[in-house]
Formats: structure tokens, sequence, C-alpha cells
């Protein structure tokens, strides 16, 4: 191994022991006062952060750093690899809208995106830059662009940016015309906004004081914020709110959810000053998400227990559920995700046995009689041959349109473009995604095995290798899960993971419970009560794959982010033996206590996540069971690497912080435990395109090490 202790003994934080007690169980946390009580106020402004708290991390980067110091020229090796394979002056499809396309687009050296427009059918090289992430982002530390969007009538750009990492955008309005901005600001938002179509009402939505989105507000252009109007205050401090619209751009959409249910209202974008109108109001457990058609909503339910969903119409005039009528039955195992509806066409995005794909249905058209409004006769489907691939759909601007976009990509293929006529059923590329320093598919292998696990459930698991790559197991293996919120792990391509499979390392995607990889049951087994599933399925993957001599146990890399982080952490005191080296992103693993802290800015809405300890006994018995701080024990532990940011407001710093002070006390063997906090970044660590490789290369470089492949 490449890496070895430096001579400065590794930081030991303070013990200060705080107990609590809870439905008669005393919990006893010993570094519990690495939470800054100034929380809130250190993700405005992160110099406030006390001066203990802030030495203890900073002497962990000192430590991590000495110790990965040998790594340095792998790391920048690495880097420069994964920067080759990035076309720096890449650009996105233009989308068409009006007279005009927009689009995204990189120059070369630079870290952020420009915003572009060119005139309908102009040519790309000839772009207006709308907003230059690189002029915006100069002399900044961090910098992240929230969101943008332009007006209907083309003279205006709202668009949101964060300084620091903590997800507090300020909104602000760009006069197309001159390329000034106008005096309007608005701060403390979540970032998105919809303007209405009369170009000069803006809604957003901003967040309380504890950074949770509650509020919707409408702002007139010109105006101070301070006289923006209050459309919408949600109550329940355990449901989030967003705003969107629907595809007709009829209807402006605020939606309220948590993880279980969800409830919509609208209001008319020609008629921004009207109150908006309940859709369904919320029941537990039910989700629904509303798009238009005419004189139809058209909704996507899991009411009447349809568990992966069903599609039902209602006139707009009575959108209430008690006039739903079903389009699209229910089909236990086919999970509807996403549904979008123009004027003559509807497309639903669906996966069924773990694999994607996109149907198409020619709607009858524009009427006022309530009947079904779909040709299913003529529905037709896109789908791909690969045993994997990733497949994804993208709406675009406009309503009345034949034309749908949709990106197609797998471990081994890079992501195509394509632009689809819904009518004619003709399929055109518009860009393959290019490799300046060469990719040959044919080089690598993927494959799609399924390990069975300890209940006979089985678990989907995704491979990448190279084709020279021994299947005799002596190949290091590097397994990424997730496994929460009901998000699936697409198997999209990485120019990033080239760089080890390259090296002989065989990379693995573990679809495991708690996603939607297959269906809904696939979630709700993988949740509350049934958590400890997710765990003991990614164990299954990577047991299956040592018994299949793809790998060995004991050679294998585990890796996982946020809840991904939490899944990390549950492995480690599960079966630390399976693995090598575990790295840990952001990893969310003081589940109890973050749970037992209403005031946090997630704990109210992640609830029906993972349960209630604060009203439950049995959730605190739950949740206390796997919460992987809280059973850190006396054993031998892998390497492990653990990475924070400060201004997090989704997995504060100090749970990872926490979590690896617990390690370093308690780990019996010799090996590794580091901590790396950036401390001018929040959940998505470095801001630019090239730094957050850097981050991506220390992660492989760390994992290259201990594996005993960084000489190659």
């Amino acid at each position: 191994m490449l890496l070895s202790r430096p001579a400065t003994p590794a930081p030991l934080a303070e013990r200060r022991p705080v107990t609590t007690t809870h439905h008669g169980v005393t919990l006893t946390d010993d570094y519990g006062w690495l939470r800054a009580q100034n929380w809130q106020e250190v993700m405005r402004k992160p110099h406030l952060l006390d001066a203990g708290i802030r030495d203890y991390l900073e002497a962990e980067n000192a430590y991590t750093a000495s110790v990965l110091a040998p790594t340095q020229e792998l790391q920048e090796t690495l880097f420069q690899e994964m920067k080759a394979r990035l076309k720096e002056d890449d650009r996105q499809v233009p989308q068409p809208h009006g007279p005009f396309e927009y689009f995204p687009r990189f120059v070369k050296g630079g870290q952020y995106a420009q915003m572009c427009r060119i005139p309908l059918g102009g040519s790309p090289d000839d772009a207006t830059v709308l907003l230059d992430g690189n002029a915006e982002a100069a002399g900044k530390k961090y910098w992240d662009l929230g969101g943008a969007a332009h007006s209907d009538d083309h003279k205006l750009l709202a668009y949101a940016t964060d300084h620091k990492g903590s997800e507090l955008y300020t909104i602000r309005i760009r006069d197309l015309a001159t390329g000034a901005d106008l005096a309007d600001e608005i701060p403390d938002t979540r970032g998105g906004m919809i303007w209405a179509r009369d170009s000069k009402t803006l809604f957003y939505v901003k967040v309380d004081d504890n950074q949770r989105p509650q509020f919707v507000y409408r702002h007139t252009v010109g105006t101070p914020a301070s006289d923006d109007v209050l459309v919408y205050e949600e109550k329940d401090s355990g449901m989030f709110v967003g705003i969107g619209s629907t595809q007709s751009h009829k209807f402006i959409t605020i939606e309220v959810h948590d993880h279980d249910t969800s409830e919509v209202h609208l209001i008319d974008a020609d008629a921004p000053d009207s109150p908006p109108r309940i859709v369904a109001p919320r029941k537990p457990g039910h989700q629904y998400g509303v798009e238009h058609h005419w004189s139809h909503l058209i909704i996507t339910t899991n009411s009447n227990d349809a568990e992966d969903f069903r599609i039902v119409q209602a006139p707009v005039h009575s959108p209430g559920i008690e006039s739903w009528r079903e389009i699209v039955p229910h089909r236990p195992g086919r999970l509807i995700i996403e549904t979008a509806v123009f004027e003559n066409h509807m497309a639903r995005l669906e996966r069924e046995d773990s694999l994607p794909r996109i149907v198409i249905t020619p709607l009858v058209g524009a009427t006022e009689v309530y009947r079904d409004i779909l040709d299913t006769a003529n529905e037709h489907s896109i789908a791909f041959d690969e045993e994997a691939y990733a497949l994804g759909m993208s709406s675009g601007y406009e309503f009345d349109t034949a034309r749908i976009r949709f990106t197609y990509s797998s471990l081994t293929t890079p992501a195509e473009t394509y632009d689809y006529d819904m009518a004619t059923r003709e399929r055109t590329l518009r860009k393959r995604q290019e490799i300046p320093s060469g990719h040959n598919p044919a080089d690598y292998v993927t494959r799609r095995l399924f390990a069975p696990s300890y209940d006979g459930a089985l678990v989907p698991v995704t491979l990448l290798y190279k084709k020279t790559t021994p299947l005799d197991g002596s190949a290091p293996l590097f397994l990424y899960g997730y496994g929460s919120y009901g998000i699936a792990m697409p198997a999209a391509f990485s120019t990033g993971r080239l760089s080890l499979v390259d090296r002989g390392f065989i990379f693995a995607i573990a679809h495991i419970r708690g996603g939607k990889d297959k269906g809904y049951r696939w979630y709700t087994d993988g949740k509350l009560k049934a958590k400890t599933n997710t765990f003991k399925d990614f164990i299954a993957a990577g047991e299956y794959l040592a018994a299949q001599g793809l790998t060995q146990r004991g050679r294998i890399v585990a890796n996982g982010g946020s809840a991904g982080g939490m899944l990390m952490g549950a492995v480690a005191n599960m079966a630390p033996d399976l693995f090598h080296a575990i790295i840990a992103d952001v990893p969310f693993v003081d589940v109890l206590n973050t749970m037992l802290d209403k005031t946090l800015p997630l704990t109210p809405p992640e609830w029906p996540e993972w349960g209630n300890p604060i009203e439950s006994a049995d959730d605190f018995a739950t949740i206390k069971s796997y919460s992987p701080y809280d059973n850190v024990e006396a054993k031998n532990y892998p390497h492990i690497l653990a990475l924070a940011g400060l201004t997090d407001p989704r997995v504060t710093y100090w749970e990872p912080a926490k979590w690896i002070a617990q390690l370093r006390a308690r780990n019996a063997s010799d090996n590794l435990v580091l901590l790396k906090t950036n401390m001018g970044a929040g959940h998505g660590g470095a801001s630019g395109r090239f730094d957050s490789l850097k981050d991506t290369a220390l992660n492989f470089a760390f994992a290259l090490a201990v594996a005993g492949k960084a000489e190659v």
C-alpha cells in the first residue's frame, strides 16, 4: 500500500459525554460538542464557526492531507485523465422556444456553464451569452447556479445563485436587451422560479429560519422583495414546498410533499393574481403529479392501491378525486416514473424488470367532451437491447410540438441525445458524447447479474470492467450503492470511473432495496422498519460477486454518499471483513441524533423515510439498531475515508466528524480512518466542473492506493 501513517499522530477528539433519555433508554454522545450551537448562522456566515470546532476540523484535514501526500502525483494523473475525457468546449443540444433556442455551453478552461440562445434555426456558434457562469463566479471560492428561467416574452432572465454551498439562493433578474441586472434581489430562496404568462410576475419558494422551503411568494418585476405577496404558506414543518408548471404553460403548480404524500395547487398562469386552487387534498400515503391537456388534467397517481402508479384524467373545472377517470391502469411491477403531455401526444417514462422505456400514446385532441383522450391502439415504446442502460426524457419548453428529446447511455456507451418525432416515429441523433482522449466501447464489458439476498430477493448488480481484466478473483472491486428515498441508480455512462477500470478494478452498482429499481415495492421494502434490507442487500451483492469468482472478500472498496453514506457506515459495522476500504461521501451516519432533533432542516420531512423516534418507541429502537454512529464497536474496521462539507444543510458537517472520532477511538485495526471537510462548500462538494473532478480523483487515488494499484 502506498499510504502510511505520518509521524504526527491522528487527531483524537476530546470526549465530552452528554446523556439524554428517550423512551426509557439512555444515550451517551461523547462528541456532540462538534455540533455548533449557532449552526444556522454558520450556514450563512461560515466564519462564525466556533474556533475549537474549526481547529479540530482543520487538524483532521491536515492529518488526511499528510496521509494522502504520497498519492498527490496519482491524484494529478487521475485528474488530468478525467479532464482529458471531457470536451471542454461542450454544449447541449439547443431547445426551441418560440423565436429562439436555448442551451448551456462550456468554453475551454471554463469551470461553469454559459447560458446561451440563438434565433430559431440559427447556428450555436453564433450564440448570444445570457449568463456567463465563469464571469459570475470570478473571485468566489464557491458559486452555484440554482436555477435560471427566461420570461415568455424572452426579454428577461431570472436566475438564482449560492456563494457558500449552503443552498440559500438569491434570485436576480437580468434585462436581456442590455445584459444588466435589475435592482430586484430576492435572498434566502430555494433556487427555482416560474414566470407567469405576463412576463412580469415571478413565483418562487422562500425558506424559513431552519432552511425548510415553506413559502411561495409572488414577485412583480421592478418592485422590492419586501413588497412580494405571500401566495402559499405550509404550516406542517414535515412537508416541503416546490413550484413548477404544466407542459402547456397554462398552470403554475405548487407542489407540497414529503416522501410519502403529495398535494398540488394550481394557479392560472394567465391570471397570476388569482388564488391557488387545490387539485386533491393530501391524504397520507397518496402521491400524485399533475399535467394539463386543454379541458382536462392528466394525473399520475398511486390512488386505489396503484403501488406502481396509474394515470387518470379529470376535468379542469372539477379536478377532485371523485372526478378521476382511469386512462392508464396500474400494472404491478411496471413503475410509471414521469409523464409529459403535449398537444397531440402523451409520453411516459416507466421501468419494468429494472429496465427503462419511453411509451408514446397519441391523444385524440382538444375537446370539451369528457371522454377518454388516449389513442391506445397506436401506442408504441422506445427501448434498447443492452443488458443494462439508462434512459431519460426531456419535454423541453413547448406544448404544441410532436418532438420529444431523450438521452440514452450505458456503462460502456457514452450518452447519445435523440430528437424523436412522436407522430412519424422518426429518431434523429442530435449529439453523441465526445471523449476527446478516446474511448472504444468494445474494450469494455457491461453485465447485469442478480445477487440473492438473505431472504431470497434478487438484487440487480450492474458490472463494468475491461475485457482484459482477469475474472479469477484477483481483481479489486469498487462497489457503489445508495438505496434510499426511492431513488433508482441508473446504469449510465461516466467518464470518471474509466480511470478505475483501466487500472484493473471491476466497477459495480448494487441496485439495492430502498430505491425503485424494481418498482415501488422495492422502495418500501427498504425503508422504515425494513431499512436493514438495504444494508443486507449490499452485503449480499458483495458476497455474491466474491462467490462468483469476480473478486474476493476483503478486496472490495465500497462507496456511497449522503444516504448512501449511511449505507457505508452500516455495512462497516455489520460486515467489516467483507470490505478492504470504505469511501463515504457526506455520509448520513448520525441518524438517531438527527431524527431526534426537529430543529434540523430535513428532520421532520424525513420521518416518513426513517421513522419518528421522538414519538415512537418502536421507531427509536429500529433506528438505534442500525444508526452507524451509535453502533461503532471495538472491532477491526476496514480503511475508511469520509468527506464532509462545512455548509452542508442536508448532512451537517458534524455527522461525519463525530463518526470518524468514534471510529478512531474504537477501531481495533491498524487501518486508516480519515476525514476531509471542505471548509468552503456544502453537500455537493466543489462547485466547478474541474474542481469536482479533483474530489473524484482523491477518492479514486485512495481506492487505488489501498488496493495496491497506485503504481499502474
